[in-house]
């Protein structure tokens, strides 16, 4: 893994911020949990490279609340292009 963030899928839409710090929390420090709303996946940020890897080796595909968890290294955000209606 290059990083330090992963993505975190397959989630109910129920599962809070403080779930996921506890959860996580058991392979390092969080550094971040976010949460997005309404989606069923959240992005964690461990404070350090190593416990971004054990986390993701012990916890991809163990179930929280009746789902089996997707974790994988977070990916950059797509570029955007610049622009839109009223540009010119």
């Amino acid at each position: 893994m290059q990083g330090k963030k992963l993505y975190v899928g397959n989630l109910s839409y129920s599962v809070s911020k403080e779930q996921l710090e506890e959860l996580f929390g058991q392979y390092g420090e969080v550094s971040l949990v976010n949460v997005i709303d309404g989606k069923g996946f959240a992005f964690v940020e461990m404070a350090s490279r190593s416990g971004a890897e054990e986390a993701k080796a012990h916890l991809n595909g163990q179930d929280l609340g009746g789902r089996a968890l997707k974790i994988d290294e977070a990916r950059p955000p797509k570029k955007r292009p610049s622009g839109g209606f009223g540009r010119r």
